[in-house]
């Protein structure tokens, strides 16, 4: 399996999970795990994501997405499960 981690972190606004989860279904992107949460006004979600099934390059998805966060206000990054974990050990 091939596993991406995409985090989405903004001010809140109606539509914020229906937009990238469009995007992901659209593109054959698996969701394998969801948290979010909403602390006052700030969204803050993480997913894990299976991007075996991807019709395009994950560089490519990565732009996409980053392009989506900007035009529905959020920060939205993606990156490969491996480099995630690499970053984040202790």
């Amino acid at each position: 399996m091939n596993k991406a981690i995409i985090t989405v972190v903004g001010k809140d606004t109606v539509g914020i999970i229906a937009r990238v989860c469009t995007y992901l279904a659209e593109n054959h992107v698996n969701i394998l795990d969801i948290s979010q949460t909403i602390v006052q006004e700030y969204f803050n979600m993480m997913m894990i994501v299976d991007v075996n099934g991807a019709e395009k390059p994950f560089e490519e998805m990565v732009g996409d997405l980053e392009k989506l966060g900007e035009d529905i206000g959020v920060r939205i990054h993606c990156q490969r499960e491996e480099i995630f974990t690499a970053m984040h050990r202790i």
